[in-house]
């Protein structure tokens, strides 16, 4: 797929059109444009990842641009990088090496030429040219995707790409047979060329009883019935500043000539499991009867789960041992061939005292009655007082009347150390990086009485508090544990009563000093 479907200002993806176009589209191989989201840190675009493809994906994205170009691919990324782009100064030609089955390598570059005009967009294409021509094997598969701002199919950069990729018809199709990819549909900006040994093996793009016998331009707006794309909505194609449509094809290669093999599909890396949670290995299996798994923790040392279960199954119930680690791998082997074997593509995490576990956060301060009228400023604050890390991935905070947040994967609360959820992003004080915006878009609690409560990944509740009216019925001042941040107190008074000068103290000791 090439993407640059990005809605939001800044030219981000923020708003989740675009989330929810490849969401119902499920690319497995992404040539990205535009690659922003939130403020851009990796845990915020790890974050954007998880959302639109999965926790299993991998990426990479340009360093130091404006607008970077990028890569996302359900195969491991072995390689990847960036060529310069001298004709613009906010963004480079992005690549990368994908290892996809089969015994070759597919690399693809992410480009998004300038609108200036043609001639500076057939330089870009004469330069991008030499840098594939220089680095990438004439052997592997090859695909340029991206925007191009093309205004036609006869600009002279098609005929410079031609000499590494092929741009002939057919060309992706909307429902009604246009291969224009602007907003207006006027004009063919966008592409995905792939060279000749790749174009051998291109299929018609079928999503649920649908066909696109030269790939799909994806437009909501036409798309039907647009339940096959779902959750994309009919009007994410037309969302404010969304000025291309993501264009797709699709690629049946040859996989490797073993008659037998086994692929583990989960953990396949970046996965955090805590320890002693029950988790499912799975995996996918060929001409194979019964297979054995293994985990190590240290990467070196493998340690046997079962010496032999159906393969057939493709699924094992594990009980994740309680060692914390951030390199635990699962490899499952023919059982009775070990050549014949496969293991985790990367490390996953496995966590101790959160997760699925019994961590001992507790909830210290909630803002239940907002200042004001802006309901963004409630918040939760919880408190780790233990010696080490929590992960609260999965884990939920909700109220008296339903689920508020979900924590991300990948969230962890250090020993000591508090996190606050706020009902909006715009509250959140600025300089304040431990808190969050509840998942939801809002925590709604009651000024009347209210009930908050916190559980890990398998459901347990962890901490829950009932707040009287006389918590909730003072306009700003929050409900704070006392003594503050301790784990054994149960008894919740008006910040006020703690700290007479300050009406609450989101992300910090009552006091104003940092935990």
């Amino acid at each position: 797929m090439a993407a640059n479907i990005t809605s939001g200002n800044l030219q981000s993806y923020d708003p989740g059109e675009g989330i929810r176009i490849f969401k119902g589209t499920k690319p497995d191989v992404v040539m990205i444009q535009e690659f922003n989201y939130g403020d851009n840190s990796a845990t915020a675009i790890r974050t954007f990842v998880n959302n639109a493809f999965g926790t299993s994906f991998y990426y990479y994205r340009e360093a130091g641009a404006q607008i970077p170009n990028g890569v996302i691919s359900r195969y491991p990324i072995i390689a990847s990088g960036e060529w310069d782009d001298t004709q613009v100064d906010n963004r480079d030609f992005a690549w990368a090496r994908i290892d996809v089955p089969g015994p070759k390598d597919l690399w693809v570059v992410s480009v998004h030429l300038l609108t200036a005009s043609s001639s500076v967009r057939n330089t870009e294409a004469t330069n991008l040219v030499n840098f594939i021509k220089a680095n990438i094997p004439t052997g592997d598969y090859l695909a340029i995707g991206g925007d191009f701002n093309t205004d036609s199919r006869s600009e002279a950069a098609f005929s410079t790409f031609s000499s590494v990729v092929t741009t002939a018809s057919p060309y992706p199709a909307d429902r009604n047979g246009n291969t224009n990819t602007n907003a207006g549909r006027a004009k063919p900006y966008d592409h995905v060329l792939v060279d000749s040994d790749l174009r051998a093996y291109q299929v018609a793009t079928v999503i649920g009883g649908s066909t696109f016998s030269g790939g799909l331009v994806a437009d909501t707006r036409v798309y039907s019935p647009i339940a096959e794309i779902s959750p994309a909505l009919a009007s994410d194609s037309g969302a404010t500043n969304m000025q291309h449509m993501g264009i797709i094809k699709d690629f049946l290669i040859p996989g490797d000539t073993t008659s037998a093999g086994v692929t583990v599909t989960s953990p396949n890396g970046g996965e955090s499991w805590a320890g002693g949670s029950s988790q499912s290995v799975t995996w996918s299996a060929s001409g194979v009867t019964n297979v054995k798994l293994e985990y190590t923790l240290d990467g070196s040392t493998w340690t046997v789960i079962t010496s032999s279960t159906s393969a057939s199954t493709g699924s094992y119930t594990w009980t994740v041992p309680s060692s914390a680690t951030t390199a635990a791998k699962v490899r499952v082997s023919d059982a009775s061939n070990s050549a014949v074997t496969d293991s985790s593509n990367a490390a996953f995490t496995v966590t101790t005292g959160g997760g699925g576990g019994s961590g001992t956060v507790f909830i210290n301060e909630v803002l239940i009655n907002e200042p004001g009228s802006d309901v963004n400023g409630e918040f939760v604050e919880l408190v780790n007082p233990g010696s080490t890390a929590v992960s609260l991935a999965g884990w939920t905070v909700s109220d008296a009347a339903g689920l508020r947040h979900t924590f991300a994967s990948g969230t962890s609360l250090g020993a000591g150390k508090a996190i606050v959820i706020f009902g909006g992003a715009s509250a959140i004080p600025a300089g304040l990086t431990n808190a969050v915006a509840a998942s939801t878009g809002s925590l709604n609690l009651s000024n009347s009485t209210e009930t908050v409560t916190v559980k890990n990944a398998s459901g347990t509740t962890v901490d829950t508090v009932s707040f009287s009216s006389s918590l909730t019925g003072t306009d700003g001042v929050s409900a704070n544990r006392s003594p503050d941040a301790s784990s054994t107190s149960t008894t919740f008074v008006l910040h006020t009563t703690l700290v007479s000068s300050r009406t609450s103290s989101p992300g910090v000791r009552a006091s104003g000093s940092a935990f």
